[in-house]
């Protein structure tokens, strides 16, 4: 079976890779299926609204090893996962594969610094579980908000996900600056509502709801907004 058939396409350049995105390879290497795969409570939010917009082409940014993914698929959407981990999208290729979904998950490694790899108005919606929140400096998010932007059909919906500054590990571990710091090898970029407001530009902000997530447990934020027709 070649990439084609198999929806897998190398779409990262060999420099971009950093020392977060070998953590992650090697974290999923040694952890497969980390997160496991009952969808996340974001995710199973994220269905409800996208079910009542009729949304038919799905972009999920930051898929990991896809625990989101899958639910997703069987929803059924058609779902462009990307994410910068080889080894994460390897594994949702060859989950989907056993589980028969190939034809609703296409899998692209792709390191969202560098602009979206798709056309104006490919998708219906854009959902992001943390991706935001990652180790993408101020900048770098706002130019991927204008991509998702430029990437959704009118009306189209964005929901994603960020821990906020209400988190337990907000200022601990290594500060890299702009808000972001450095716990157990992984970098997360805290947010606090200057920063949502910013990244809304373009779109109208439907609405900005609190949760929680893990043992810590991780303070997160759930954001939906929406491109104007």
């Amino acid at each position: 079976m070649n990439d084609q058939d198999s929806h897998y396409h190398d779409n990262a350049v060999p420099d971009t890779r950093d020392t977060q995105q070998s953590h992650w390879d090697q974290t999923y290497d040694e952890k497969p299926g980390m997160y496991g795969f009952v969808p996340s409570d974001a995710a199973c939010a994220a269905i409800e609204i996208f079910a009542k917009e009729d949304v038919k082409q799905l972009l999920e940014l930051g898929g990991g090893h896809g625990r989101d993914t899958f639910s997703f698929a069987r929803h059924p959407f058609q779902v462009t996962v990307l994410d910068y981990s080889r080894v994460g999208i390897e594994s949702i290729v060859n989950l989907s594969r056993q589980e028969g979904l190939s034809d609703r998950i296409t899998a692209l490694q792709h390191d969202v610094r560098q602009p979206l790899p798709f056309p104006d108005e490919s998708f219906d919606a854009c959902y992001s579980h943390m991706l935001f929140c990652m180790a993408i400096s101020t900048q770098e998010q706002v130019a991927l908000a204008q991509e998702v932007w430029r990437v959704l059909r009118p009306s189209g919906l964005m929901v994603y996900t960020v821990r906020h500054k209400g988190d337990a590990h907000y200022g601990a571990g290594v500060d890299h600056g702009d808000d972001r710091f450095e716990t157990g090898g992984f970098e997360v970029h805290f947010f606090d509502l200057a920063q949502v407001d910013v990244l809304a530009r373009g779109f109208g902000l439907v609405s900005i709801e609190s949760f929680e997530e893990g043992d810590l447990p991780r303070r997160l934020w759930r954001i939906t907004m929406r491109k104007p027709r």
